[in-house]
């Protein structure tokens, strides 16, 4: 993102907007916001060029998909150096069971979000795919009773 980019309150109101509905018509949008179709299409427009939106994402439920357990997983990998750190990002990421990884500081390297079929699947992966790997030395399961997103991210103040 581009340094020099600065939000006025249209463009505030268009990121809130998106962020709660990105499948919204630009006449939708430019409706909701107040402003002229052609002059909405050009704000999200620089909104993107300035690397502000990133793109649309689809969310599906993974219960729907037959894996309702979802976990983290605080993984502690030794010695963490780059030459074990990108494979692991790699085997991780290639999982179908993952659905986000974040690298960390503190105690523990690597947070890994999954979804599993049921409680043996859950077993199976952190057995067969995390522990049994060299490089990890550590693996926590915490289960997910319940989620929820948060609302639209804005700049502070």
């Amino acid at each position: 993102m581009r340094e020099n980019l600065r939000f006025d309150p249209v463009d505030l109101q268009i990121l809130r907007v998106l962020q709660n509905d990105a499948r919204i018509t630009n006449r939708d949008l430019a409706a909701a916001v107040g402003i002229a179709p052609s002059t909405c299409l050009d704000r999200v427009a620089r909104l993107r060029e300035g690397g502000v939106i990133l793109g649309h994402a689809l969310r599906v439920a993974p219960e729907a998909l037959g894996r309702p357990i979802q976990a983290f997983l605080s993984v502690r990998v030794q010695p963490h150096r780059r030459p074990l750190v990108e494979p692991l990002v790699e085997h991780i990421r290639t999982r179908p069971e993952t659905r986000a990884l974040y690298h960390l500081t503190g105690p523990d390297d690597f947070l890994v979000l999954v979804a599993a079929a049921d409680v043996a699947d859950l077993q199976r992966l952190v057995l067969d795919e995390f522990t049994a790997r060299p490089e990890i030395t550590r693996v926590q399961t915490m289960l997910v009773f319940q989620e929820w997103d948060g609302g639209p991210l804005l700049p502070p103040g």
